[in-house]
């Protein structure tokens, strides 16, 4: 099993969602955070005055499938969330370890 860890722009999160939920995989975890990447922020100006955004909004979006599924699942991720700019996102894929689902007490790849 892998854990996709997706940093995804807020305005492209709903696109996202659905054609998760289309491929498969309606569970998953969404995080509103705040970071920058190689851009570092933008300036902008309010009232005459010039002021720096460092922490630019964006989104986790967070996922754990089957090994098998793992390349259909980035390709799904990478053709909703790209935009071709810089700060459309990165995607981290983890391995886990367990899982476990608390309902049933089922583990492995069928509690997914």
């Amino acid at each position: 099993m892998k854990k996709i860890e997706a940093i995804v722009r807020p305005e492209k999160l709903e696109f996202v969602r659905k054609s998760l939920e289309a491929a498969g995989y309606p569970g998953i975890m969404i995080t509103e955070i705040q970071g920058h990447g190689k851009q570092r922020g933008f300036t902008q100006q309010w009232r005459g005055e010039e002021y720096r955004v460092d922490l630019l909004p964006k989104v986790k979006v967070e996922i754990v499938v089957n090994d098998g599924d793992v390349k259909r699942i980035l390709q799904t991720i990478i053709s909703c969330a790209k935009t071709g700019n810089v700060g459309d996102g990165k995607i981290f894929v983890y391995d886990v370890a367990e899982a476990v689902r608390i309902r049933t007490g089922e583990y492995g790849e069928v509690a997914v």
